[in-house]
C-alpha cells in the first residue's frame, strides 16, 4: 500500500511539473508583451540561449522556449531598451533588431 502511494504521489508531481511547462512555453500573452515594452524593454534577434527565447522562433517552432541553438537569429529575447546592437556574444557578434540569418 505504501508503494502505491509513493507511486501515485510521485506521477502527480510528474503531471504537475510536464503541464506547468507546456504553459510557460506558450506564446507571450499581449499583456506580458506589452508590460515588457512599457518597462522600456526591445526584442533583441540572435541573444537567447537554447529554449530561452521570449518568441519568433522560426519556421517549425511554436514560440517562447522553443529556439533550438544558443543564439539562434530568427529567436528574439526582451532586453532593456537601446542596448541590443552593443550586446557582445562569442563568435564577436552581436544581437540585433531585425532577425538574422545565422544559426538557424
Amino acid at each position: 500500500m505504501l508503494k502505491t502511494s509513493i507511486s501515485a504521489a510521485l506521477l502527480a508531481s510528474a503531471v504537475t511539473t510536464a503541464l506547468a511547462t507546456v504553459a510557460s512555453a506558450g506564446p507571450l500573452t499581449k499583456a506580458e508583451a506589452n508590460a515588457a515594452i512599457a518597462a522600456h524593454k526591445e526584442k533583441c534577434f540572435g541573444v537567447a540561449l537554447k529554449g530561452q527565447n521570449d518568441c519568433a522562433a522560426g519556421p517549425g517552432t511554436t514560440c517562447q522556449g522553443t529556439s533550438v541553438k544558443d543564439f539562434q537569429g530568427n529567436s528574439w529575447k526582451f532586453v532593456r531598451g537601446g542596448t541590443c546592437a552593443s550586446l557582445e556574444l562569442p563568435g564577436d557578434r552581436h544581437g540585433s533588431l531585425m532577425p538574422l540569418k545565422r544559426d538557424i
